[in-house]
């Protein structure tokens, strides 16, 4: 594949460019470079960048400022393509193991033409180039591949390098996919065919267009005006030979939205990478010009089908709605294909292998390009582990041997991650088990407490903030357009044509079995009955001096939208205990919003809610584009006055941002950061409970924390606790994001039940578990705490879902100064006053003088104006 241009980008602001190419339009061209510095590196920039963009595009990068090589190796390692280096740091990659130089790409600086044909033996990069002529040469004797950045660079000289057969590096801010518009920017439609050769007499490009996979769908031709007007309008255009240009779909519905723009090594045929729409590419109805799909791509197709429309009781039904027993049909099958012996038959169990695998990806919105394009980021790894299997697998086949042929485990993880840690780091590991820090507070100092108690480090308030804020920029600008945007960017749920469903609610989104349906009324129910015991009977009157009347009145606020985290989770929790009580307080309009799986859908426990709370509508987004929606208001989606509900740190981020939005007119419930549990223990804990609460919220994520505060336990008593930890994390299926959140938790041993909670209130937990004697004479003592969980019966889980008490609570130490989701929380209290004749009089001087000391006369007026009339009057 030839590359025809670098778009050059700054990864802090390149999805905020006001001009040039946005990042859809990047991803069309698929190549684009940065120079990096390490700042970038120090802060996770970079990584974090590349996580984010692999598979959208390829990243140059100019690694020169940066210290450290193993630095240099790591981004290799996370996916780019290819870093241009200096002659020193050149040398020292030359002795790394496994890396494929071809990744590494020399940085020279022309000053002589003898220095430059040197350097372009293979692959050069030339910063600062004036003379393009020179570049001729070096092209001359060989095929190298020569990058090349431009010194005040223009159209002109940008396609005198393209036609030379280098690669000129371009600001994404001096390019334009739409000229009429950017006129005073480079044509990136007309660079990419600077170097372009048709073969055929009427001047066209023979053209394959692919699926995402690489299927072919069928041949078309191009025309550089119909090239154009694809990168233009985001979908397949091509050249009739007969008809001009023929826009893929416009009469059929079939349409297609562009992926990718290439061309082969020769530049005379280009390929099409398109995400095809409707019944197929074909206009005989078929998936492709050569037939219909086969294989993968064929399953894939009619699992999607079968995921949308199942007959109830069919066998892919089941294995959608039951994931226990697809669980079980892969470890089953799995095991078959270990054990099949022949060809015939290894083909067979791998075949049914492959099956329950995609139908896994597909239930969870995962789809087989997303599954490649993970491959594809294996594939450019440089460090690689021993690959040994895990000593539990291990011990299935060689019992004897289990432990000696089992991984070790060499990654250190430092600090808390976003993202789940995986099984090969050692983290939440203490001397092989699984295992939290302990301190005795008596033998250490007052600062080692405090900084064990330190919640884990979070990524940048301001980085996090500067990726929300273009979103919500978008959202407010754009509307409904920018919500599908992100929604088929972020959740991969590409067939949404509207970002919203409205009541009522079709019985197809809410087909439950009948003990999930029974479960959630009860919870309902006494969700319900906590929330409606809240409520104030009647206005609160009082009478501050005879004549002088002050009361206090309810309202509900009018609009409430409540964020209820989803995608691939399953929470109806979370949208009953944010539904319940804005229904309790008989808030007029009910907006929800939740991220759709892959495919486009809500789960049916969400949609059944929705319709029990009577929601108006379901945003069907997460992130900071519904949370802009919901402040805002689009076409479709309305407009609320407060949102409410937890979310990631994007989620949180966004939600400050609009709330300190005076034009958006919006509130919201608190600030949250990730689950915590605070369990205080005495010798009364049974062992086994305690280890089972701080483990169930540890499965939260690896940068939750859990923290126990032992009372006066002995060291046969701790070890009890934690031998039921480490026995009962590795029993669970998400044991390696236990372990990241294990890794900085902690259990503190006191001497008293007293220093137990003056701890307990420093730290503040969102969910505070007293297992102690007399738990609730401690209760008495708490005086910073989301919810607390009083006695032996009482886990952290009955909150959670169906005890009556809300699971919205603040974290991160936010118990100091919120409550947790209340009835309070949707209703707004209005104060009045009311004075007769009498109350002025003996009230009115005293308003008089604090007026003229604040010097505010039309105040001290107001009152003056009164009494003089009571006065003229008598």
């Amino acid at each position: 594949m030839s590359i025809p241009f670098l778009a050059e980008i700054d990864i802090a602001s390149y999805t905020s460019q006001s001009e040039g190419l946005d990042p859809k339009a990047l991803a069309y061209f698929g190549h684009v470079f940065a120079k990096l510095s390490q700042d970038t590196v120090k802060d996770d920039d970079a990584f974090l960048y590349l996580q984010q963009t692999f598979g959208l595009f390829e990243s140059y990068f100019d690694v020169t400022n940066l210290e450290s090589i193993d630095d240099l190796v790591s981004l290799l390692d996370s996916g780019a393509a290819k870093i241009f280096v200096t002659n020193d740091q050149l040398k020292q990659l030359g002795s790394v193991d496994n890396l494929d130089q071809s990744r590494v790409v020399p940085v020279v600086d022309i000053t002589t033409t003898a220095e430059a044909s040197t350097a372009a033996t293979g692959a050069a990069y030339f910063p600062n180039v004036e003379d393009v002529k020179r570049l001729s040469s070096l092209l001359e004797k060989g095929d190298p591949t020569i990058f090349v950045g431009l010194v005040q660079p223009n159209e002109g000289r940008a396609h005198e390098v393209a036609k030379l057969g280098a690669i000129p590096i371009v600001a994404a801010t001096s390019l334009t996919i739409d000229p009429q518009l950017e006129p005073k920017l480079i044509s990136a439609a007309a660079l990419f065919l600077a170097r372009a050769e048709s073969d055929r007499p009427d001047g066209l490009f023979t053209t394959l267009v692919t699926d995402e996979r690489g299927v072919a769908l069928g041949l078309v031709y191009s025309s550089q005006e119909s090239v154009r007007e694809s990168l233009k309008s985001g979908t397949g255009v091509y050249q009739s030979r007969k008809r001009g240009l023929w826009y893929k779909g416009a009469t059929s519905g079939d349409i297609q939205e562009l992926v990718r723009v290439s061309f082969d090594c020769d530049q005379d045929c280009l390929q099409f990478t398109v995400r095809q729409k409707g019944r197929g590419f074909c206009h005989l109805a078929t998936s492709t010009c050569f037939g219909n799909y086969k294989g993968l791509a064929k399953l894939q197709k009619t699992l999607l089908s079968r995921k949308e429309s199942a007959p109830q009781g069919s066998y892919t039904k089941r294995l959608f709605d039951d994931p226990a027993l697809l669980r079980a049909k892969i470890l089953e099958e799995a095991n078959e294909l270990c054990d099949a012996d022949s060809k015939e038959n290894i083909a067979f169990e791998a075949a049914d292998l492959l099956y329950f695998a995609l139908t896994k990806c597909v239930a969870s919105g995962v789809s087989l390009e997303e599954v490649e394009q993970n491959l594809d980021a294996k594939s450019v790894k440089v460090k690689r582990r021993r690959g040994n299997a895990k000593a539990a697998y291990v011990k299935q086949v060689d019992p004897d041997n289990g432990a000696s042929n089992a991984d070790e485990k060499t990654e250190i993880i430092k600090e808390a991650a976003a993202v789940p840690k995986s099984s090969e780091d050692p983290a939440g590991v203490r001397n092989g088990r699984i295992a939290m820090t302990r301190y005795v507070t008596s033998e250490v100092s007052h600062t080692t407490i405090e900084e064990a108690l330190q919640r884990p480090s979070q990524k940048s308030t301001e980085k996090i903030m500067n990726i929300c804020k273009p979103i919500i920029q978008d959202v407010q600008k754009e509307g409904d357009a920018a919500v599908l945007r992100y929604t088929h960017q972020f959740e991969k749920a590409t067939s949404l044509k509207s970002p919203v469903i409205t009541a009522p609610f079709p019985d197809r989104l809410m087909q439950l079995p009948p003990e999930v349906r029974q479960a959630i009324d009860t919870s309902f129910d006494n969700i319900w009955r906590f929330h409606a015991a809240q409520k104030e009977s009647k206005p609160l009157v009082v009478e501050t001096m005879s004549g002088v009347e002050c009361s206090r009145f309810s309202r509900p606020i009018a609009r409430v939208g409540l964020y209820v985290p989803g995608g691939t989770a399953v929470l109806p929790s979370t949208a009953l205990m944010l539904g319940v009580p804005a229904k309790v307080a008989g808030c007029e309009k009910i907006v929800i919003a939740s991220p759709p799986r892959g495919d486009g859908s809500l789960s049916p426990e969400i949609v059944y809610i929705a319709q029990k709370v009577g929601a108006e509508s379901i945003v069907l987004a997460g992130g900071a584009q519904a949370v802009a929606a919901l402040a805002y208001g689009t076409q479709s989606i309305s407009k609320v006055d407060k949102i409410l509900g937890p979310g990631n740190q994007f989620v949180t981020a966004a939600k400050m941002l609009v709330a300190n939005d005076t034009s958006a007119g919006v509130a919201i419930d608190m600030p949250a950061g990730p689950s915590e549990v605070l369990v205080v223990a005495d010798k009364s804990a049974n062992p086994a409970f305690v280890a089972a609460d701080l483990l169930s919220q540890a499965e939260h994520g690896p940068d939750s924390q859990v923290v126990c505060i032992a009372v006066n336990l002995s060291e046969e008593q701790l070890g009890a606790i934690e031998d039921e930890l480490h026995r009962q994390a590795n029993a669970l299926p998400r044991k390696d994001i236990v372990r990241g959140a294990i890794e900085h938790s902690v259990t503190l041993v006191v001497e008293n039940i007293d220093e137990a909670m003056r701890l307990s209130n420093i730290y503040a937990p969102e969910h505070l578990i007293l297992q102690v004697e007399k738990a609730e004479d401690v209760v008495g003592l708490v005086q910073n705490a989301g919810s607390v969980f009083i006695g032996p019966w009482t886990p952290e889980s009955v909150g959670d879902y169906s005890a009556g008490v809300n699971h919205a609570l603040p974290t991160y130490g936010y118990a100091k100064q919120y409550s947790g989701v209340n009835l309070a929380s949707y209703v707004k209290h209005i104060t009045s006053s009311r004075l007769t004749e009498d109350g002025l009089r003996r009230l009115g001087g005293t308003v008089e003088e604090l007026a003229r000391v604040e010097g505010l006369n039309a105040h001290e007026r107001a009152v003056s104006i009164r009494l003089r009339h009571l006065a003229d009057n008598r």
